[in-house]
């Protein structure tokens, strides 16, 4: 079963705001509940972490991600937006509820369920027949059928698989204006779709109706898939080191052909809350299912291998020893725009960095609290890239954040000391400057003759 249309042809037959409930303030659950109150909806927001609802509650986001602050306040000044703890809430706010719980890997691969089961425990408790169960949470393929023939079914209630796409640092942008809309039912639910239709009336996007399966498989194999486009530009730019070519430019080539989609650029790999867990995630259920599906195996080691490229290249350099070496790194959120260190390259490389004895001191423009926590405690965090680069003999920039890309890098090369090496992990800067500027500048598959000097702009390595 596969329908196709555009929400923008039924705006107009939808006048009323709708009541619901969100179970799940992170990134996902928060972003939807202030996006469908910014939409006119009356919306409750439920969570377990008083914390995180006291804050919400207050008009501040519990995490970094741009404009969220701005919507929380607007849906709480104009009374469509409230949170509440699950202790606190006797029944349900309107016919619909969506769950937005985490689903962290577990230690054998798969995804830990234990949230989605328990919010779903909760909703069987608090909700009435009728209602209709909205799955955001990242569920393996097959999981909502057990869910609808299981608990819900006997429950008299509906379910609808609905993933995300939204992508941290930019999860607002995404929200207001999605790349598509997908949407799992039961066959010949008519009133399940109208309603999800009636929740997503204000946003214009391209709408695929289909079975709830294969709306669970599209969330896991879109992120495989833009894992996989990062791993092969990754094992493309190691050759181009070997042969003596430039990443750049076939990066550049390949985004020329229409069939191989748009430029993806070389660096130290993905992180993040989503790719690692659903590439493995998605994996696993290939192994447990019998299918051998070994392009996926490859792409997660390119991944692994690609974290350490720093410390290769800083062993390189200083001829195997590292030790006593002073280390500045630059950026240590797994992207630009968030907080978020969860599985981000710069936790394997630094905890490397210091297991071979670097002295090392970090910068990040919004992670250094979460860092404190992460890094080791022998990492010294600092307040700017010019206190990472202070007396040190090398820099690895590991997140392309704006401040830091834009930073005076001669102001930087000052405060270090020679060599003055300077490992560039996401190809972010002009390879021709950095050197004009006294920098010994080495990028990913650009260590070659032919440099080209490229400004790097967002890639689909950054959708999460």
């Amino acid at each position: 079963m596969i329908v196709h249309a555009m929400v923008g042809a039924v705006q107009a037959e939808y006048s009323t705001s709708m009541k619901l409930t969100v179970i799940g303030l992170g990134c996902v659950g928060a972003v939807a509940a202030a996006g469908l109150a910014a939409e006119g909806h009356d919306v409750l927001g439920v969570d377990l972490d008083r914390q995180r609802i006291a804050r919400l509650s207050s008009g501040e986001a519990p995490f970094y991600e741009p404009g969220l602050d701005a919507r929380v306040i607007a849906g709480l000044l104009k009374g469509q937006l409230r949170f509440l703890h699950l202790d606190e809430v006797s029944e349900l706010l309107g016919e619909m509820v969506l769950i937005a719980t985490g689903t962290p890997p577990s230690a054998g691969g798969d995804a830990d369920l234990s949230q989605v089961w328990s919010a779903l425990e909760w909703v069987g408790l608090h909700g009435a027949p009728g209602l209709l169960v909205v799955m955001k949470s990242t569920v393996p393929p097959g999981m909502g059928l057990k869910i609808q023939g299981g608990l819900l079914g006997t429950l008299g209630m509906r379910y609808v698989s609905n993933p995300e796409f939204l992508r941290e640092g930019r999860a607002i942008a995404d929200w207001e204006s999605p790349g598509r809309i997908v949407v799992g039912v039961e066959e010949g639910d008519i009133q399940s779709i109208e309603l999800v239709r009636h929740l997503y009336a204000g946003i214009a996007a391209p709408w695929l109706v289909t079975d709830i399966t294969s709306a669970e498989m599209i969330k896991y194999a879109s992120n495989a898939y833009l894992a996989m486009r990062i791993s092969f530009i990754n094992e493309m730019a190691s050759l181009c080191d070997r042969v003596g070519a430039s990443i750049d430019a076939v990066s550049e080539g390949l985004a020329l052909d229409e069939r191989t989609g748009d430029r993806i650029w070389a660096g130290v790999g993905y992180g993040g809350s989503c790719f690692p867990k659903d590439v493995k995630a998605l994996d696993h259920l290939a192994l447990t299912s019998g299918v051998r599906v070994d392009l996926l195996r490859a792409v997660i080691n390119v991944n692994n291998r690609q974290r350490l490229l720093p410390l290769h290249a800083l062993r390189e350099r200083f001829d195997g020893v590292i030790a006593g070496r002073r280390v500045g790194v630059l950026g240590l959120a797994f992207k630009p725009g968030t907080d978020d260190l969860r599985d981000a390259p710069s936790l394997d490389l630094v905890q490397a960095l210091v297991d071979e004895g670097a002295e090392v001191q970090a910068f990040d423009p919004q992670a250094m609290e979460p860092a404190r926590s992460a890094m080791p405690a022998s990492v010294r965090l600092v307040n700017s890239a010019n206190e990472a680069a202070d007396q040190a003999q090398a820099l690895v920039l590991l997140t392309e954040w704006a401040e830091i890309v834009k930073a005076d890098w001669s102001v930087l090369a000052g405060h270090m000391l020679p060599p003055r090496f300077l490992f560039d992990g996401r190809n972010a800067l002009d390879p021709l400057e950095m050197g004009n500027l006294g920098f010994e500048y080495v990028g990913v598959g650009r260590n070659s003759g032919s440099r080209v000097a490229t400004t790097r702009r967002a890639q689909p390595g950054d959708a999460e």
